[in-house]
């Protein structure tokens, strides 16, 4: 069905109501998600086909969102390879890539080693209800990157920056083959049943604008070149909005946007042709319902009508966020009526 309200949207289309779906809506907030999640522990829940459609299925059962998005991790598809992943709660990797010596370890996984990504998207597709779209997802080489070379999360990402900066051929050689893998990755999901995508860039935004160009942007041209013309392809750079004219250049159908810039300063950036995802700020939700309200109202205002635009946070859901806050978000987003239609 490509005439579903989020895929209109997405092609900048004129749509009756603004379409909405919210990124981390499977789990963190939901009690039946920590329920399962206190039974299966998250690497069985994300590896087992029949948990992760489950998992994903959930706040559509509950809200009935206007896209439901895969239930995985964003290193999914590194973890077949040797790299020794596993979550304490965030990822550590027991052997992080080193350098040059050892690049061949970032490679296609073996076949059939993600086979239960595709299947969890099948099984989400036959339960999906006729007019929701399935989402899927991957992370963008740099960041994929970021974990490889700190070994997991990190507030400075030296090692990264480190290889960026000081080993450029080597650098380039990752992002190009991180890209390869991250193709594979999606068009799998593709061929499952998935109807749209959003690539994630999680550390971009530690890059100032020459870097990102250089170091970054190449690799995810490459992976919306590789993808064109399949499914509405997005991308999103979490603090980056000093990049939006480098993302505008990407390749990508339409731009998830963080919280750090107002939508109405980015249309006027980015000009009306670009379709926008985004893009409240996830904190406005820890409020009152009042003020839930007004900062919903607020991003809708901002886009002024516009055709091209479905509501989403600026990142991922907080963990505290009161769950009542999300019917009001919903309420008001479906109250609105977009001006051009």
């Amino acid at each position: 069905m490509n005439d579903k309200l989020l895929l209109r949207a997405l092609r900048g289309e004129a749509v009756e109501r603004t379409p909405i779906w919210l990124m981390r809506q499977a789990g963190r907030v939901l009690p039946e998600y920590r329920e399962l999640k206190a039974e299966h522990g998250f690497v069985k829940m994300a590896s087992t086909p029949e948990l992760a459609a489950r998992v994903t299925l959930q706040p559509i059962e509950r809200f009935g969102w206007d896209g439901a998005i895969l239930f995985a991790d964003i290193l999914t598809p590194l973890m077949p390879l040797d790299f020794g992943i596993d979550f304490n709660p965030g990822p550590v990797f027991e052997k992080p890539l080193q350098g040059a010596e050892d690049l061949d370890r970032v490679c296609l996984p073996a076949a059939g080693s993600l086979d239960h990504v595709a299947e969890a998207v099948r099984l989400v597709r036959a339960e999906l209800p006729a007019e929701t779209t399935m989402l899927g997802f991957a992370g963008a080489p740099l960041t994929m990157a970021a974990y490889l070379l700190d070994g997991g999360g990190s507030r400075e990402h030296a090692r990264l920056r480190a290889a960026l900066h000081g080993q450029p051929e080597f650098f380039a050689d990752l992002m190009d083959r991180l890209a390869d893998l991250t193709i594979d990755y999606l068009r799998m999901q593709i061929d499952a049943g998935v109807e749209a995508f959003q690539l994630f860039d999680t550390w971009a935004g530690l890059l100032e604008e020459g870097a990102y160009r250089r170091a970054a942007l190449p690799s995810v041209q490459k992976i919306f070149r590789a993808l064109e013309g399949s499914v509405p392809r997005l991308y999103l750079i979490k603090d980056g909005s000093h990049l939006l004219a480098a993302m505008s250049e990407a390749g990508a159908d339409a731009l998830s946007l963080d919280w750090r810039t107002p939508l109405d300063q980015a249309r006027a950036r980015l000009g009306d042709g670009v379709p926008l995802q985004g893009n409240l700020d996830p904190g406005a939700l820890l409020g009152t319902a009042d003020s839930v309200r007004s900062a919903v109202q607020d991003v809708l205002d901002r886009n002024a009508g516009r055709p091209g635009h479905v509501f989403n946070l600026g990142h991922g859901l907080l963990p505290q966020t009161p769950i009542e806050n999300l019917s009001v978000l919903k309420e008001t987003v479906y109250a609105h009526e977009p001006a051009c239609t």
